[in-house]
């Protein structure tokens, strides 16, 4: 099992966004390596949240507040449908002694599992994703960050 690659294409959005200042969603999905109207979808999602401004029709979504206040368990909660990182299977067989004991048996382990997640992605937010990418990409001749092509 995985977290859908919308949530990092996600992460990938606002970095841009935090970065570059305004970026329209062609100018996005051409940095992700996706499909405008998926960019868009995802933009959607964000400004629902409250995590970034965007204007119909008009280039320029952008961030809502600082990137330091964008922690990424909130992208997470932004870009994903469900509440629960786990889903337990729907019919075990009651009569079979494990089938009728599953599912109480792994909630609470699979609960703690997704706090401990949760707990984690909420001690970084999106400054910390933007300075070590312009670490990577500092020029060595000039010592400056150098804006995507």
């Amino acid at each position: 099992m995985s977290i859908p690659s919308r949530y990092s294409v996600a992460i990938h959005i606002l970095t841009i966004l935090e970065m570059d200042g305004e970026a329209s969603s062609e100018e996005i999905a051409g940095s992700v390596g996706t499909n405008p109207a998926i960019i868009r979808l995802l933009l959607g999602k964000l400004k629902r949240a409250g995590i970034i401004n965007a204007r119909r029709g008009i280039k320029g979504s952008s961030l809502s507040k600082p990137a330091r206040e964008i922690n990424l368990l909130d992208i997470y909660k932004a870009t994903e449908k469900e509440e629960n990182l786990f889903l337990l299977h729907e019919h075990p067989n009651p009569n079979c002694p494990i089938g009728k004991n599953i599912q109480i048996t792994l909630s609470g382990i699979l609960d703690e599992a997704q706090k401990a997640m949760e707990d984690k992605l909420s001690k970084y937010n999106l400054s910390d994703v933007s300075s070590e990418i312009r670490q990577r990409t500092l020029s060595k001749k000039t010592g400056t960050y150098k804006k995507r092509a």
